[in-house]
């Protein structure tokens, strides 16, 4: 059957550790999982067939899991195509809480939304951009896009850089969204900066990598980021 169930409302924050290496996979605890962060992200596109097989994140009983197989376009590792990527989501449905699905793959990936939508297990839509900013009307178009596949949420992470002037509208897409759940972050020397705003004014998961090694450009360790967002005052719900 598949893993805990997870619910995404804009109004609680959560906080997702990625896995950056199978040695962290295999070495971390489940408790300090579960005092780290609330869910856990598993990016089979950078683990190795014998750490797939051997599923360390049966381990993580108290802790939701979302996997992940990442197009290399959009920062997936060994460019993996859309039969191989469903593929390997489709090994672990029987764990899996939550499931994460590229904008530009939902045509290819028809089959496995299908069968997501039979178990009855979410899916998140997401959209990267590693070179800059993308206009609000780009970020608008492909949240419509994921809503009307079915996906739960919108999930966005654009390269900030030391652009101050892009993250004001970034903060108004997502202060903006209570009628449908959005996952906002920035990569770069602003990131860190931004992924504990964006959690304030409603990002629904907020990630951060568990171990040594960082999944995305500026994130903080998953235990920093979710201490910070415990410790902000979170945007009250229909203000923003």
């Amino acid at each position: 059957m598949p893993g805990l169930p997870i619910r995404l409302r804009s109004s609680h924050p959560l906080t997702v550790g990625s896995f950056g290496n199978a040695d962290t996979l295999r070495s971390i605890s489940a408790s300090e999982i579960a005092d780290s962060c609330d869910l856990v992200e598993i990016r089979l596109d950078l683990l190795d067939a014998a750490t797939r097989h051997d599923a360390p994140w049966r381990n993580f009983t108290q802790s939701p899991i979302l996997f992940t197989a990442r197009r290399g376009s959009e920062g997936g590792t060994g460019d993996l195509d859309a039969d191989t990527r469903m593929a390997l989501l489709s090994e672990q449905l029987d764990d899996t809480s939550l499931i994460d699905i590229e904008v530009a793959s939902i045509a290819e990936m028809q089959p496995l939304i299908k069968r997501l939508k039979e178990l009855d297990i979410p899916w998140i839509a997401s959209f990267h951009d590693f070179h800059g900013v993308p206009e609000i009307a780009q970020l608008q178009a492909a949240k419509m896009k994921a809503r009307e596949a079915g996906a739960a949420a919108f999930k966005a992470a654009t390269e900030l850089g030391w652009d101050l002037a892009s993250i004001g509208p970034l903060a108004h897409f997502v202060a903006n969204s209570d009628d449908y759940p959005i996952s906002l972050m920035g990569m770069g020397p602003l990131a860190p900066a931004s992924r504990v705003m964006f959690a304030q004014l409603g990002s629904v998961l907020n990630y951060g990598y568990v171990g040594n090694t960082p999944t995305a450009p500026g994130q903080w360790s998953a235990r920093q980021l979710h201490e910070a967002i415990q410790h902000v005052q979170k945007r009250p719900p229909g203000q923003a």
